[in-house]
């Protein structure tokens, strides 16, 4: 069924087929909208979900850790401060293997206040144990969501699914919704070896855990994360055969012939989608690789995407505040330390707090790149771009 939808309705739509067992929730701009309307299914029956309206972030992720470990089937919605709110939970939901979906919206941390996009949120908890899988557009936002639960419970980690504050969140796009029937077919019922509620096999889950053994229970969440590409990999196949529409981990876009590619991640990639292709009119040779699933990080996908051009020019939308550079950028260097051929960098950090990312700017950034290309030098690694007076 084809409908319109924004990215906060179509993540709601997708929570309502799933139908999980306990939603806990606590509103906030601009992921409010997900959680409402969900509350409303459970309203008029459309789910079977035990809804709990919590006080806070901090205890409604607590109350979904707790559904967690007693088998339930687990989802919530959060953003911004919401998630910072959550971050001592987000590692102990980890730490006890709890398959529990956020649907999260990106949106700037404060200080100063600002409700709009940057990807500060979730890059603050980048190592916190969650799988985390950036939509680039309302359709891949709910076709996600589906995917991302029956990824959590098949490799018991914790998933976001994020899409971009007002850009996705509430821009109205044509999103395909598959058969309310074949979603709970394709996902399945949750598989429990170990409930709190099974009385006559009682497990200790949370426990102090000092020098003797906390080391080795780390090394197996450690080890869950370094193993669950595979089962990414997989069920997005079985999400394609079955419903037509297919995801990779790292996507390549016009990059066989490329010289130079531009690297993003969430909604500007497919603004500079648009650029590639209004340059390739003019017969320059750009691509663009877009880092969909950034934890775990992809390392074997991106480096055989960014060593296909001799310049990659990486967009953040965040700073590591390191004095090294955004995110994106610093992890590509990492992987590109072994690598036989490695491309010249250029990182550019850009629209913090949501600031406008236009197809004329990506293009420029596309020329610069082209220019480096040519000299083979690199002026300056790291910009602000955008910020006024730079």
């Amino acid at each position: 069924m084809i409908v319109a939808r924004t990215g906060n309705e179509a993540m709601a739509e997708a929570m309502r087929q799933i139908n999980p067992d306990v939603v806990a929730a606590y509103p906030i701009t601009p992921a409010t909208e997900v959680v409402q309307l969900f509350s409303s299914f459970v309203h008029d029956g459309l789910v079977d979900t035990e809804f709990v309206p919590a006080e806070s972030e901090h205890s409604a992720i607590s109350a979904c850790a707790g559904a967690a470990a007693a088998g339930a089937r687990v989802m919530t919605s959060t953003a911004s401060q919401g998630l910072a709110l959550m971050h001592e939970i987000l590692f102990i939901a980890a730490g006890l293997r709890a398959p529990i979906v956020i649907c999260l919206v990106n949106r700037s941390l404060s200080s100063p206040i600002n409700i709009h996009c940057d990807h500060s949120d979730t890059l603050a908890s980048r190592d916190a144990g969650w799988i985390q899988i950036y939509a680039e557009n309302a359709q891949e936002a709910y076709d996600t969501t589906i995917q991302a639960v029956k990824i959590a419970e098949e490799a018991l980690l914790p998933a976001l699914v994020t899409t971009d504050a007002f850009i996705i969140s509430h821009g109205m796009e044509r999103v395909e919704l598959v058969d309310d029937k074949a979603v709970p077919k394709f996902l399945g019922e949750r598989k429990v070896k170990h409930s709190l509620l099974d009385v006559d096999n009682p497990v200790t889950l949370g426990p102090l855990d000092l020098q003797d053994y906390f080391f080795e229970h780390k090394r197996s969440e450690i080890d869950a994360m370094n193993h669950v590409l595979p089962t990414i990999e997989k069920v997005q196949k079985e999400y394609g055969d079955k419903f037509g529409r297919y995801y990779s981990t790292v996507e390549e876009y016009k990059l066989d012939d490329a010289d130079v590619a531009i690297l993003a991640m969430g909604s500007t990639a497919g603004t500079a989608k648009v650029a590639v292709e209004r340059l390739r009119e003019q017969g320059k040779k750009v691509g663009l690789i877009r880092s969909r699933v950034y934890r775990p990080f992809p390392q074997t996908a991106m480096l055989k995407a960014m060593t296909k051009v001799k310049v990659v020019g990486i967009m953040d939308r965040a700073d590591t505040l390191s004095t090294l550079g955004g995110h994106l950028y610093t992890e590509c260097r990492s992987i590109l330390y072994d690598a036989d051929n490695r491309p010249l960098l250029k990182n550019y950090i850009y629209g913090l707090g949501g600031r406008d990312i236009s197809i004329e700017e990506i293009e420029a950034m596309y020329d610069e790149l082209l220019t480096i290309q040519k000299s083979g030098q690199v002026d300056k690694n790291i910009v602000y771009y955008g910020v006024r007076g730079e």
